[in-house]
């Protein structure tokens, strides 16, 4: 399975962004899907998780309320809907996949597939 992130870029405080992930595998739906985040110098940090169905999702503290993740099945995709950015924000964000679909996992070694990463930078 191929994941492929994208959507990332070059934002001001207070902006918005959404990364999308796209699944080479028409078994995604069975997935759960998380991003992660790395900012420089330090570990990847769980950002959001959904289930299979949507029915389901997880965020890491800081970002509740801000971000937003969402999938679309029939397009083998999963996206994450950033809003009001901070600089802290700012770090590669990596979309997964968890084969296992009924848990919402926060930590990383339960995600088998991983994508590229892509580029998030947040100006003050």
């Amino acid at each position: 399975v191929q994941l492929q992130a994208s959507g990332g870029g070059l934002v001001q405080a207070g902006g918005s962004l959404r990364l999308s992930c796209a699944a080479s595998a028409r078994t995604f739906s069975r997935y759960t899907m998380a991003w992660f985040r790395q900012a420089p110098g330090k570990e990847r940090e769980f950002v959001a998780a959904i289930d299979w169905s949507g029915g389901r999702t997880s965020y890491e503290e800081s970002v509740k309320g801000r971000f937003t993740i969402s999938r679309d099945n029939a397009k083998n995709t999963v996206y994450l809907q950033m809003n009001s950015l901070k600089p802290e924000d700012t770090a590669v964000y990596y979309c997964a996949g968890d084969t296992y679909a009924y848990r919402v996992s926060t930590r990383d070694n339960d995600y088998t597939y991983w994508g590229q990463g892509t580029l998030v930078t947040v100006s003050s």
